[in-house]
């Protein structure tokens, strides 16, 4: 049980982390308002918060994208 679970939590941080890196390079912009602009230091401080959340973030960048 406890490798079942561990396996869930690598995963889970796997794709959190790919997903996250993805957002802040190409997603932010999509999310945010047109005259928003993005630094990079705002970017690094969006990337543990985006790994961590990761499914909020993809459902909100899949629908800000499909609204575009």
């Amino acid at each position: 049980m406890a490798t079942v679970l561990l396996y869930g939590l690598v995963w889970y941080l796997g794709i959190g982390v790919l997903t996250a890196l993805l957002f802040v390079t190409f997603g932010i912009s999509h999310v945010l308002p047109r005259s928003a602009t993005v630094t990079l230091g705002a970017r690094v401080l969006f990337l543990p918060a985006a790994a961590a959340l990761w499914p909020y973030v993809l459902l909100r960048w899949l629908t800000s994208r499909g609204a575009a």
